[in-house]
């Protein structure tokens, strides 16, 4: 799953962090979100509510650093997939675990 989040940062099909996530919401163009289970409170309580509010899927991902490692940054709380083949191809593995 970290793999093809890593390949949708590069080819620009995936946001990253808690403020992209919410925009990308906002406008309607994410398809799935996937959130750290050690994210801070804050954090959580800022996307997950806009979320659920726009009826997008929400993947309990890895931890914050390793979801950061995989986008390249030293941690990420929640990243967001704005291209739907991606966004399937990561649900279904997802489902696998």
């Amino acid at each position: 799953m970290l793999r093809l989040v890593g390949l949708g940062v590069r080819s620009r099909k995936v946001v990253v962090g808690v403020e992209m996530v919410r925009q990308a919401a906002k406008k309607g163009t994410l398809v799935l979100a996937i959130v750290a289970p050690d994210a801070s409170r804050h954090s959580r309580e800022k996307v997950l509510p806009l979320l659920t509010a726009r009826h997008v899927q929400v993947i309990e991902g890895p931890s914050a650093t390793a979801l950061g490692a995989a986008v390249g940054r030293d941690a990420a709380a929640a990243v967001g997939v704005i291209d739907r083949d991606l966004a399937n191809g990561i649900s279904g593995i997802a489902e696998c675990r």
